[in-house]
């Protein structure tokens, strides 16, 4: 088998150096922007374009100058607008350091809006995926105003209120339950009055039938 060529064995060699405005400072950001150069170049030269040290390299043999070329022209051509290239889930989640079900929920709740949706077919599998992709510079707007930090900090006093909320209820239950399971106390004084005296006793007493 034939080994593979190395940048060191390479005789053509060209890098286009990747700006911060287009990887918003993530490596994950990073090899995505190559996976998706790589998906323009032709099947043959993919493996060819690497990326090191911030920036992507095609190296190829000096046999292959025609290709090299034209990948050549290929990478410029995509780089002139890479800086707007969606930004995909697993890029935002690294970007912004959030979890996955931070993601959900502030995409659910508006907090974080989706510029979109974009469907792809899973390498070797039959079925397509389809997810949210967000616009760089909606996320790069989030990132400078630390607006992760302000949801964080609302979801805390979100939680905080509904377990107030959640312990106020029990307490109101337990205390129905109590004053249901509890017998009234008998009126003492309204026994007194018509329990111990019998009808007419008072216009019995003052006719002096007593006496």
């Amino acid at each position: 088998m034939a080994k593979p060529k190395t940048t060191d064995d390479a005789e053509l060699i060209k890098e286009w150096p990747l700006s911060t405005a287009a990887t918003l400072g993530s490596s994950v950001r990073a090899k995505g922007i190559l996976l998706e150069i790589r998906a323009r170049l032709p099947l043959a030269v993919r493996k060819s374009l690497e990326i090191e040290a911030g920036a992507l390299t095609l190296a190829m043999a000096e046999t292959a100058k025609s290709a090299f070329r034209a990948a050549s022209s290929v990478v410029s051509n995509a780089l002139e607008d890479i800086e707007s290239l969606p930004v995909i889930p697993r890029e935002i989640q690294d970007i912004l350091t959030i979890s996955i079900t931070e993601r959900h929920r502030w995409l659910s709740d508006g907090r974080l809006p989706s510029a979109g949706t974009r469907t792809v077919k899973l390498r070797g599998r039959a079925r397509k995926i389809t997810f949210h992709v967000f616009d760089p510079r909606v996320v790069e707007d989030i990132l400078d105003r630390d607006l992760v930090t302000v949801w964080r900090e609302e979801d805390a006093e979100a939680r905080a209120e509904k377990r107030r909320r959640a312990a106020l209820k029990a307490k109101l239950t337990r205390s129905l339950k109590t004053k249901a399971k509890t017998p009234s106390k008998p009126d003492v004084d309204a026994d007194d009055a018509s329990g111990s005296k019998p009808l007419g006793w008072e216009e019995f007493s003052r006719d002096g039938l007593l006496r």
